[in-house]
């Protein structure tokens, strides 16, 4: 296999692209993988800042957010805007949860680094303390 050179690199075209059967809708749904500066987004909004200053995990509409930023139209341009976000979450969970799976599959994402993402942000008392 080749070196890559920088320009190689930035010019590589990259990111996965995979239509998803979604019959509870009629028809497909055009996935294609975050950039690297989207998937942070993405994890970054799963996580909340408290009034004491600690941070937890915040899971609401996780799974609705990460196809909501994977979907798009065919020119390529995403088909939902953030205010689309709670009427999408209102869909079919098992439209979203299929459309999700495969939108993890696209970011590299396993079901492990969800949970991870999650317990690193545990409400358990009985973890490690900051101040320690």
């Amino acid at each position: 296999m080749a070196l890559l050179g920088r320009e190689q690199i930035l010019q590589a075209d990259d990111l996965p692209v995979e239509d998803v059967p979604v019959p509870e809708w009629g028809g497909e749904v055009r996935l294609r993988g975050l950039t690297g500066a989207e998937l942070d987004e993405y994890q970054a909004s799963l996580v909340v800042q408290t009034r004491d200053g600690t941070q937890k995990a915040n899971l609401r509409n996780a799974t609705a957010k990460l196809v909501s930023r994977c979907a798009i139209d065919a020119d390529g341009a995403p088909l939902f805007e953030p205010k689309d976000l709670l009427k999408l979450s209102s869909k079919s969970a098992v439209a979203l949860q299929r459309l999700f799976a495969v939108a993890q599959k696209l970011n590299g994402l396993t079901d492990d680094d969800m949970r991870e993402l999650v317990e690193d942000f545990s409400d358990d008392p009985s973890g490690p303390s900051p101040s320690d």
